[in-house]
């Protein structure tokens, strides 16, 4: 089983705009609602918004397995050895494979100066917070973020030291 990184291009934020659709349906529904999740598509997913976030400091990855494109993250530099890991998506016929596992070895490849790495995760999402865990994460504090249009995120900020 081969998983590697790629730097995402200009190209690609088509291929995320379609991944996010297809994970986040699928994903999130259950968890907040089908208007939350189209609202929060909307406002993060678009190939426009996805490219507002790039100008914005964000470093897009494609995952690949087996040489098929699977996934993707996004990170930004907090400051010399912190980060902020904003996406880590993997779709969903291909989860439980190991694939979240050897990405996220393959990241900390990308920031051999990272010395600590933050993220959020809804608080209802059991599945991705026991995924964090089992890579060493820990919760750092519970937050809530007022997204608009009435939304609220209503997550743990989590992080792992390096």
């Amino acid at each position: 089983m081969q998983v590697s990184l790629t730097s995402a291009t200009d190209k690609d934020s088509h291929l995320i705009s379609e991944m996010a659709g297809r994970i986040w349906h699928h994903h999130y529904v259950p968890i907040i609602g089908k208007e939350q999740v189209a609202y929060m598509l909307g406002q993060m997913y678009t190939p426009e918004a996805i490219q507002k976030q790039v100008e914005e400091g964000q470093i897009f990855y494609l995952i690949i397995y087996n040489n098929a494109t699977v996934g993707y993250m996004a990170v930004s530099q907090r400051d010399n050895h912190e980060y902020m890991l904003h996406k880590f998506y993997i779709e969903i016929d291909k989860q439980g494979k190991s694939i979240g596992k050897q990405a996220f070895e393959a990241f900390l490849h990308e920031l051999p100066e990272a010395k600590k790495i933050t993220l959020t995760v809804n608080r209802q999402n059991y599945k991705s917070i026991n995924f964090y865990f089992r890579l060493g994460f820990y919760i750092e504090s519970v937050a809530e973020f007022d997204i608009g249009n009435g939304y609220y995120m209503n997550d743990f900020v989590m992080c792992k030291n390096i």
